[in-house]
């Protein structure tokens, strides 16, 4: 399978560490099987950064068996549920010693960007789960994301270009 990384850089080699903290499913790598979905999200981290860049999106082959012949330990989230809402404020809560899993990938749907603002509103009763779960998702449907959490998650992307 294909899979995109969207930045406003080539990532030959990812690095975990590189990886922000506090994000949906925790700091690590992440793709889209999605060339479209990738390159949003580059032109997203160009109109972030603080020099002048241009959205790269990088391709990576990854056998998608390792999913499915135990050799990673892996967590799927085929839908908008409360169990991913619920990993999904784990991940980004600062409070909550990280990392929270040691899931080695991580697939499920992406939480829309006004996330920190809905988990605030949660975390003040100001709206139920359901509320929550309704307000992460995207206007313009479902999209998903895969996360790359260990070095012998990463050691299965082969770099395309």
């Amino acid at each position: 399978m294909r899979l995109y990384h969207g930045s406003n850089m080539v990532v030959e080699k990812p690095e975990i560490a590189k990886g922000k903290p506090y994000k949906d499913f925790g700091r690590g790598f992440y793709l889209s099987d999605s060339f479209q979905q990738a390159l949003e999200m580059a032109e997203r981290v160009v109109s972030r950064a603080m020099e002048e860049s241009q959205p790269v999106v990088t391709t990576f082959d990854f056998d998608e068996a390792a999913l499915t012949d135990s050799s990673l330990k892996v967590k799927r989230f085929e839908a908008y549920s409360e169990e991913w809402a619920e990993f999904l404020l784990r991940n980004r809560d600062r409070k909550t010693p990280q990392p929270f899993h040691d899931f080695d990938i991580v697939f499920g749907p992406i939480a829309d960007d006004s996330v920190v603002r809905q988990m605030r509103r949660f975390e003040l009763g100001d709206i139920s789960m359901k509320e929550l779960m309704h307000e992460l998702q995207y206007a313009e449907g479902i999209t998903f994301q895969y996360f790359f959490g260990s070095e012998k998650a990463l050691q299965k992307l082969i770099f395309v270009c």
